[in-house]
């Protein structure tokens, strides 16, 4: 026994026992998981999200497009006679046309926007005394001004690439790598960043007022119903209401990005946000020019931003009960 006592005596007086984790190290390390987890699950939402509402909605939005970097005048009459003269001439499929390039530039910015936004909330909410609770009012709207802006930023080239496949007829670009190398070789590599600065103004109000309308709604539905959880057509009605109010806030900047993102395809030489917006509203009137295709993407939008958000809250409820019933990595 003694020899056993001054055996552990001689191992620590020489340094080699190493002592016990302590529980705040133990914590830390928890802590760190927690939240790695946390984003790697909201990078696979968001990414989902993304995917599910651009795909559903991917024959309007490139309708809406064809008529943004275009003079001719919208209506829904026109949008359909568009819609189906292209299912004519080149097939269902075809309405689809650009969704591979949509699909390469949503996934990874909606995974960043969702992530971003948690992100940020999470820092915000620690900021002012909100962790883990729902943030003020000015807060909530600036961390999804923020989640909007590091995702546009980040992903920005991929749009011009979708922009561009979605206006010209399928001989012109055989993939998204041949539009990246005909941009770059015939026009710059500075064009794939052509309209980074309407889009830049445009996520603000866009990704801060949306992503503000859904908390707000969800926060009211709490506390009027004493339900913490929505249910899925709630989700999606406040989705909607989201899309409706952020896309018309933000709508003009998002005619003037597309003009711009689109001029080496279609003859015209935009230079500034207001240079462009003088010459649309010269050519084409203020309303039927800045607005052309609104009434669209009111239908277009709320659906997309309802679909989005729906699909991201159910996707981080379907992980956490995965990850407590063990399906998951600790």
């Amino acid at each position: 026994m003694g020899s056993g006592v001054h055996e552990q005596q001689r191992s620590l007086t020489q340094g080699e026992v190493a002592p016990l984790p302590s529980s705040s190290q133990s914590e830390g390390s928890y802590e760190g998981m927690k939240q790695t987890r946390s984003v790697l699950n909201s990078l696979f939402s968001g990414a989902l999200a993304g995917a599910v509402a651009k795909t559903a909605v991917a024959p309007l939005d490139r309708t809406k497009i064809i008529f943004q970097v275009s003079s001719n005048r919208f209506s829904a009459k026109e949008a359909y006679r568009l819609i189906y003269r292209t299912y004519l001439k080149d097939g269902f499929l075809s309405l689809w046309r650009g969704n591979s390039a949509t699909m390469v530039r949503v996934i990874p910015y909606a995974a960043i926007q969702f992530c971003a936004h948690e992100q940020y909330k999470r820092l915000l909410g620690g900021y002012y005394g909100f962790q883990g609770k729902v943030l003020p009012p000015v807060p909530r709207l600036l961390a999804g001004s923020l989640a909007g802006t590091t995702a546009a930023m980040l992903t920005y080239p991929l749009d011009v690439v979708r922009a561009r496949m979605a206006v010209t007829p399928k001989e012109m670009y055989s993939n998204i790598l041949h539009v990246f190398a005909r941009i770059s070789q015939e026009e710059g590599i500075k064009t794939l960043f052509r309209g980074f600065t309407p889009t830049i103004l445009g996520v603000v109000p866009y990704a801060g007022l949306s992503f503000f309308t859904y908390e707000t709604l969800k926060k009211l539905h709490a506390e009027r119903t004493g339900r913490p959880h929505p249910y899925s057509y709630e989700r999606l009605t406040f989705g909607a209401c989201a899309g409706l109010i952020g896309q018309s806030a933000s709508y003009p900047l998002d005619v003037v990005r597309r003009r711009m993102q689109t001029a080496g395809v279609t003859g015209h030489t935009y230079g500034t946000i207001f240079g462009t917006m003088r010459e649309i509203v010269s050519e084409e009137g203020f309303i039927r020019g800045l607005y052309k295709g609104l009434s669209m993407n009111w239908v277009k939008g709320p659906i997309a931003v309802g679909i989005s958000f729906t699909t991201f809250d159910l996707t981080q409820i379907l992980l956490k009960k995965l990850h407590q019933m063990g399906f998951t990595g600790q």
